[in-house]
């Protein structure tokens, strides 16, 4: 397989072609590249575990253009999420909530919840709208090794694994996203990020 790189601004049509036939797309968010697929396909988020390397237990986030979209991917929304959201989407923080029906169970790794986030790079935003479904994405490079902040290093790690990389800059923030578990009663921490306990703190103490 040849890898392409295309401008994120021509080649945001071509690439949501690519997801809606089942294949893989990295572009940039805000915080690293992504590796995407079509996150309600499991021969397509299957496609992302064997290009990455990625160990079969390792659940992936779904991306997602707005809050609308982010509750079909559910089966329960609380008020925590709701104030986290105004707050801090579009933006670099993922919920972890009980997955919906709409999604493969491959982005979940087998487990009842979900990742969500709403990105707000423009280039991710426009892709979403575009292609006009949820998105799986884990960080664009092989299991183990440096989220990848600009094409050029998601190229050196997959060249030849995927088809197509939307080539839209470097990431402006470079580190992943926050990651807090609203699924049980108790709200958990589980990857920090650029936003900050104290942050998050003041949205859900």
């Amino acid at each position: 397989m040849h890898t392409r790189l295309l401008p994120a601004e021509s080649g945001i049509p071509e690439a949501a072609e690519w997801l809606r036939a089942g294949n893989l797309v990295a572009f940039p968010t805000e915080t690293v590249y992504g590796l995407g697929a079509d996150a309600r396909r499991s021969d397509a988020v299957q496609k992302i575990y064997d290009a990455k390397g990625r160990p079969a237990g390792n659940p992936v986030i779904v991306h997602v253009p707005d809050l609308t979209a982010a509750k079909h991917c559910v089966l329960e929304w609380p008020a925590a999420a709701d104030r986290l959201v105004e707050r801090f989407w579009p933006g670099p923080l993922t919920l972890i909530l009980p997955r919906g029906p709409e999604l493969s169970d491959l982005v979940s790794a087998g487990r009842r919840t979900v990742a969500v986030r709403c990105p707000s790079h423009p280039v991710a935003r426009d892709l979403l709208h575009a292609f006009g479904g949820p998105i799986a994405a884990p960080s664009a490079n092989r299991s183990g090794f440096t989220s990848p902040t600009s094409a050029a290093h998601v190229l050196a790690e997959l060249d030849g694994r995927i088809p197509l990389i939307l080539d839209g800059g470097d990431s402006p923030i470079g580190l992943e996203s926050t990651v807090i578990d609203l699924s049980e009663a108790a709200t958990v921490i589980l990857r920090p990020g650029a936003i900050t306990l104290e942050m998050l703190r003041e949205v859900i103490a």
